[in-house]
């Protein structure tokens, strides 16, 4: 029943308007009226990309971010600049019929340029593994991909299960997972990778903290025992010396034990369809036990 609903509610944000044009709701409930499915779609957001290009919409794509590098495809596309102030003189000359744009990245300032020119924005603004999952399928239904965006859905649902029957019933090791090591900013509550870390099995130990990605004292999350600790890189999962300053942490149960690791940040931090490769990792760190030891890197 709840899927069904959920369906119907979908089904109710893309509703041709008696004049033949598309009346879209975003996902922040805001309602677009679009003279026709766009053709021509300016992506500000890097998890958006890597979406169309999963779903094979990737030739409506006109423009992208300088931060949109995945799938190696996405490079060769006409870059608009960055997310907090891409060229708006650069958007206009790709005569868009869409932009999409995120609450967390882009400046409101954006969104107002571009409705003064009447140039439409799309705002995602997806929180949780449900949240990305809907965004895959809102995206599938506003470029006519809504087949291969359902399939695309199906198959990240059975890995996700897949994760939750390997560590089902396990203990949950006490899992400290660092954003950025200075200031500390780590996974806090309502957050992606929180929800992953507890879907891989684990409990944040920084769960409680502050709303979203908070900056955090190291006293305090060092005081919660972690069992097992997780940097999260930015372009490699090879950070020695972010190691360094941990390993000589001796005293910490994640250290004492030879439990740090590293993920690529891009796998957790980005809600595309990698989130499920980053959930992976996250299980096979947390509960190496738990999956072909091979497996681990």
């Amino acid at each position: 029943m709840i899927r069904l609903l959920t369906a119907v509610a979908l089904a109710l944000t893309l509703l041709p308007s008696p004049a033949g044009a598309l009346s879209v709701t975003d996902q922040t409930g805001r309602r677009l009226v679009l003279p026709a499915p766009p053709a021509r779609i300016i992506s500000l957001v890097p998890s958006v990309t890597e979406i169309l290009f999963s779903i094979g919409a990737q030739d409506r794509l006109v423009g992208v971010t300088d931060f949109c590098d995945y799938p190696p495809a996405a490079r060769r596309k006409p870059r608009v600049g960055g997310m907090l102030a891409p060229s708006l003189e650069g958007m206009v000359s790709l005569k868009p019929d869409l932009v999409v744009a995120t609450t967390a990245g882009n400046r409101h300032e954006t969104f107002e340029q571009l409705e003064r020119l009447k140039i439409p924005v799309y705002v995602v603004n997806p929180i949780t593994v449900a949240d990305v999952l809907d965004l895959l399928t809102r995206l599938g239904r506003l470029t006519d991909r809504a087949d291969a965006a359902d399939r695309a859905v199906a198959a990240l649902r059975e890995r996700i299960q897949a994760v939750a029957d390997r560590v089902d019933g396990r203990p949950r090791p006490r899992v400290l997972y660092v954003l950025w090591p200075d200031p500390l900013i780590v996974p806090g509550r309502a957050s992606l990778v929180s929800e992953l870390i507890t879907l891989a099995g684990g409990d944040s130990v920084t769960a409680d903290g502050g709303q979203g990605y908070p900056r955090y004292s190291l006293e305090a999350a060092l005081a919660r025992n972690p069992e097992v600790i997780i940097l999260a890189s930015h372009g490699s999962e090879k950070s020695p010396l972010t190691r360094d300053k941990w390993e000589r942490l001796g005293q910490v149960p994640a250290i004492a034990a030879g439990r740090l690791h590293t993920i690529d940040g891009n796998l957790t931090h980005r809600y595309g369809p990698r989130i499920v490769d980053g959930l992976e990792r996250l299980a096979r760190l947390i509960h190496p036990e738990a999956f072909d030891r091979a497996a681990i890197r």
